[in-house]
């Protein structure tokens, strides 16, 4: 019985996947139309529009700079993501509760509000539209991200492993680094494919940040929806889909495999 009901639960689980995801892949074969307009069933295949995107400086800029944000943006979120959740987990003090819900408060929060709460700010300290700025804006919804994986991680760690270590005369540091680090880095490499991933295809915050010069690939593609229809536009949509589908199963085979092991 037991069974049958988790065969039905996957089973219903991978409808509702499909049925999800499904839209998503109408703009695959629209990237390879050969005609000069965005159409679906395309008249004809071609890779022409991908050749145009690659050369592209407008999509090239975009790319470049949505890689380096997101890349600012993991390093920082893991740094804040790993600091925070030692304090939070080992730590012993009062309003902890208080602070972790500060902390998970922009997953909740809507975009919107805290995109023209951070329009306003960075306009007063003259970062707005700064590779900078939305390196920060972004690091706010992909740090908690990276805390509740950190987080996961560090509760199912043997103390004494550390403890061990410290009586034999290892430093802190030194015992965080060979012993904890190694320990928790599923939960670590985890929470980066998530802020990566946030990064990458975040949107409004980055419509309210960004300017003429520095824009990321999802401003770029919501500029060319209100202006030209044409099938690169449909290209960096593919581009951004299957990145972001990579590192969520690359994510997910990670969290199995920590699974696996704790087994």
């Amino acid at each position: 019985m037991r069974r049958n009901t988790s065969l039905g639960l996957k089973v219903f689980g991978a409808i509702v996947g499909v049925l999800l995801i499904l839209p998503t892949l109408v703009v695959v074969p629209m990237s390879f139309s050969s005609s000069a307009f965005l159409s679906f069933p395309p008249k004809g295949l071609s890779l022409e529009w991908y050749r145009v995107f690659f050369t592209d400086p407008v999509w090239m800029t975009a790319v470049g700079q949505s890689l380096q944000i997101a890349v600012c943006t993991t390093i920082l979120a893991i740094v804040l993501g790993i600091m925070t959740s030692l304090a939070l987990i080992r730590g012993r003090f009062h309003g902890k509760s208080g602070v972790q819900a500060l902390i998970l408060s922009p997953m909740i929060m809507p975009l919107v509000v805290l995109a023209v709460g951070l329009f306003f700010v960075y306009s007063d300290w003259k970062i707005l539209g700064s590779l900078g700025g939305l390196v920060l804006a972004h690091t706010v919804v992909a740090y908690p991200l990276v805390y509740i994986a950190v987080s996961t991680s560090l509760q199912g760690l043997d103390q004494t492993l550390e403890q061990a270590a410290s009586s034999l005369g290892a430093k802190k540091w030194f015992a965080f680094r060979t012993i904890t680090l190694p320990l928790i880095a599923p939960g670590v490499l985890t929470g980066a494919l998530f802020a990566f991933t946030t990064s990458w295809d975040e949107l409004i915050l980055s419509i309210f940040l960004s300017s003429p010069t520095v824009k990321t690939l999802p401003v770029v593609m919501w500029q060319q929806v209100q202006t030209e229809l044409s099938p690169s536009l449909a290209v960096a949509a593919t581009l951004v889909m299957f990145t972001t589908i990579v590192l969520i199963l690359l994510a997910a085979w990670i969290s199995t495999r920590r699974k696996v092991v704790k087994l």
